[in-house]
């Protein structure tokens, strides 16, 4: 079966109208993306931000005339709206397939894949994580997620305790966990993150007794080994000194989520905490990691 697609674009404040019209049109499913290059991360829950500048799609059966739609469009838009409208015939697909064609196997190290279910494991001889795209962040393509998995994967985690603080997937912490942690811990703010996490620990074969899943209120917060924390710059920052006392001295902490020109900012206030490594960064995001020291640096220092 064909499907038409009706997309028009329109600002923040005249999204509703637009939405309500598509459906009231009957559109069966409808669509927001972004019209230009304005990401919005991972919102807290409950929230639901847009963009500024929109592109609406609607989804419409076949069998409907689309001449009909289109002049039912022009008729109920503001003038303004009516050359941003396209049209399209959408020919049926396997859209499970579809979906499906978008995901590979992610190599993070010599050691370490992110494989779909749907995918055989490149090298089976690897640590291979079983992840499917899913509600939480964190599939192992976005360059905050690769920068952390290839840091851990390279470094010695066998018999050490940790924590990931922003667990999302749960894909750094499972990492963890098949690397050899002894105790892993993830927290996260967002309910459906934990169960997410619960799923793709069970479906990697980690015991819950490994791998603990905490909201941040009611974590444990005995000082480990390793701290993760791939979120944003802007709660690391005010997380700063609840996520270093975390960290045993020696410990390391591992940080993501922090685009290149927010780097001073996540240095200056970790940097009274922990020796910080140099930066490495891919595309426009760094991670920043570090060593706790016994004391906190001192003013002159």
């Amino acid at each position: 079966m064909a499907w038409w697609q009706f997309s028009i674009q329109c600002n923040v404040k005249e999204l509703e109208q637009v939405e309500t019209l598509l459906l009231e049109l009957g559109a069966v499913s409808i669509n927001i993306a972004d019209a230009g290059d304005e990401p919005i991360y991972e919102p807290l829950p409950g929230d639901t931000p847009v963009w500024s500048e929109s592109i609406i799609t609607g989804l419409f059966d076949s069998s409907k005339p689309p001449e009909q739609l289109y002049h039912k469009l022009v008729s109920h838009l503001p003038d303004h709206l009516l050359n941003s409208i396209r049209q399209e015939l959408l020919e049926d697909q396997d859209w499970v397939q579809a979906y499906r064609d978008h995901y590979f196997p992610v190599q993070c190290s010599d050691k370490l894949w992110i494989v779909p279910s749907w995918h055989e494991a490149p090298d089976p001889t690897a640590i291979n994580i079983e992840l499917d795209p899913g509600l939480a962040f964190g599939t192992g393509g976005h360059p905050t997620t690769s920068l952390c998995l290839a840091w851990i994967a390279d470094h010695e985690i066998e018999n050490k305790t940790v924590i990931d603080y922003g667990c999302g997937s749960g894909i750094l912490a499972i990492a963890a966990c098949k690397l050899g942690a002894s105790q892993v811990l993830g927290v996260d703010i967002d309910p459906q993150a934990l169960d997410a996490s619960r799923q793709n620990a069970e479906r990697n074969h980690i015991p819950a007794t490994d791998f603990k899943l905490s909201r941040p209120e009611s974590m444990d917060r005995t000082p480990v080994d390793l701290l993760i924390a791939n979120i944003l710059s802007g709660p690391l920052v005010v997380l700063a000194t609840s996520l270093s006392e975390l960290v045993k001295p020696g410990g390391k902490i591992l940080l993501s989520g922090i685009l290149q020109q927010q780097t001073n900012d996540i240095q200056s206030v970790y940097q009274v905490f922990f020796d910080l490594d140099p930066v490495c960064a891919k595309e426009d995001w760094v991670r920043v990691t570090g060593t706790r020291r016994n004391e906190k640096k001192g003013p002159s220092q």
